[in-house]
């Protein structure tokens, strides 16, 4: 009873750490903007020039500029809205939500970007049935590392740190959601 009632608080103080987290941190911010996306955009190209092939040759593309990520204990989430492309341009809205289990502490925020190879793909992440687990893994983008990746099932995941702290040893999740623009 007693270990019970002590899990019970740690979570309820993680819980209250990541809602402080990410309710701050998305005061007065609006990550699915246009400028925002294409600030991303250019980072990503200028970091690493040979994610061009992918912008040029991709049906389609998510566009998430900043995604909020934190954890405690054994419990961690993140969230994040972004901008859809499609044959370069906008089609719609998407957000991104994530949990981990597994030992972890801080919170940090990042960019990602995620690759549709061919109509189909693209297709499926507008269903809004699209997840991606464990064993998609996003390339952190350093210089010259989308020369030797490539697509996994259709997809490929890149991901760029923005700031903050996080030590993790977890496993987990993404969903997201997709809403057209009107």
């Amino acid at each position: 009873m007693m270990k019970t009632m002590k899990l019970s608080r740690v979570l309820l103080i993680a819980l209250a750490a990541m809602t402080m987290l990410f309710g701050t941190a998305r005061a007065g911010w609006d990550p699915a903007d246009e400028a925002n996306a294409q600030r991303t955009i250019e980072k990503f190209r200028t970091k690493d020039p040979s994610l061009e092939r992918f912008f040029s040759k991709a049906y389609g593309y998510v566009v998430f500029s900043e995604i909020f990520k934190g954890g405690f204990m054994l419990l961690g989430g993140g969230h994040g809205r972004g901008l859809v492309y499609e044959n370069g341009a906008i089609v719609g809205r998407s957000t991104i939500t994530q949990v981990n289990f597994g030992p972890q502490l801080g919170g940090q925020s990042f960019a990602e970007i995620i690759f549709f190879k061919d109509k189909s793909d693209l297709d499926t992440f507008k269903r809004g049935n699209f997840e991606l687990n464990a064993q998609v893994a996003a390339v952190i983008v350093t210089t010259g590392i989308a020369t030797n990746t490539d697509y996994s099932n259709g997809v490929a995941v890149f991901a760029m740190p923005n700031g903050g702290i996080m030590a993790e040893i977890s496993a987990g999740g993404q969903k997201f959601s997709y809403k057209p623009i009107d």
